[in-house]
């Protein structure tokens, strides 16, 4: 028996970078605008932005995305109340479909979420370059490169194209995967559980606490954290903490002593100390480089 082989047809396929960003921005950030001949998107992950698209004035909040077609004016300014966490992506792709996101506002679902956070995992993979420079018009290859980083960016770029294609084009088509009754159990307890720690930012907690609290056993609690983070539970709270107070900075209206007094800090000292230990940079030096990204 022969066997013949059949070819396949892509529908979008992406070869070329231009740039890959995930910027934390200050709430009073402004971007002025530009045009270039190759396809642009960005999605928010937090807070809300205004963006401008040809003659046209968007507000875009988490989950939002919207595209910008070559040689397209787009500019974007933040609301001035919330600091925006944003991803953008700068890409060549002549394939016919591309057509479909002109003028397109959408917004993503958790799998494209997953797709675009496993980009940025693979852009840091394969670039020199921090991804949150805004004047960033080149990107340069690391030496050490992990096997298939560069191409899971282009396979990941291409399924959230092709996913987002099908899901507005042909939505009751799509198959949605099922997930186990465990894993959705255990899911609905880790959003309780980090809800929770949200809602209690500004107190100090301890383990207990927070079981008492989210009604889930002490070590039923401490096995789905280190499942989920792999980490402690009072570890990822400070973290929380201190996410939280990174956001503070970035708004820019409460200096860093009413910042740990809000927080639940027993000082400003203790609370340096925290700040540098998770991140690696005091809170002034954090601020420091956050305003120089903006002044830049």
């Amino acid at each position: 028996m022969n066997y013949r082989s059949v070819s396949l047809t892509p529908t979008i396929e992406i070869h070329d970078i231009i740039t890959i960003h995930y910027f934390e921005y200050s709430s009073d950030y402004h971007f002025k605008g530009e045009t270039h001949d190759f396809w642009e998107f960005l999605c928010v992950d937090k807070g809300e932005v205004n963006v401008t698209a040809g003659v046209c004035d968007y507000t875009l909040s988490r989950n939002d995305i919207i595209f910008h077609k070559p040689n397209e004016f787009h500019c974007l300014s933040a609301n001035c109340k919330v600091a925006p966490n944003l991803v953008v992506i700068a890409f060549r792709c002549d394939s016919p479909q591309m057509d479909f996101f002109k003028d397109k506002l959408l917004s993503i679902d958790s799998f494209e979420r997953g797709l675009l956070a496993q980009i940025i995992i693979e852009a840091k993979n394969t670039f020199l370059d921090p991804l949150d420079n805004p004047n960033l018009k080149e990107m340069h290859k690391r030496d050490d490169i992990l096997p298939g980083a560069e191409q899971l960016i282009a396979l990941n770029l291409e399924l959230l194209l092709l996913h987002l294609l099908r899901r507005y084009s042909i939505p009751q088509k799509i198959p949605v995967a099922k997930e186990t009754i465990k894993q959705k159990s255990n899911d609905e307890l880790y959003h309780r559980v980090t809800e929770y720690m949200n809602l209690h930012l500004t107190e100090q907690l301890s383990i207990d606490d927070i079981a008492k609290g989210t009604l889930i056993g002490r070590s039923q609690l401490q096995h789905l954290i280190r499942e989920k983070n792999g980490c402690g539970v009072i570890d990822l709270f400070c973290h929380m903490k201190i996410d939280r107070a990174k956001e503070f900075i970035r708004e820019n209206h409460l200096n860093f002593t009413e910042i740990a007094g809000v927080l639940g800090y027993s000082s400003i000292h203790y609370f340096s100390r925290q700040f540098k230990k998770i991140t690696g940079m005091t809170p002034s030096e954090y601020s420091g480089s956050i305003k120089k990204m903006i002044e830049d």
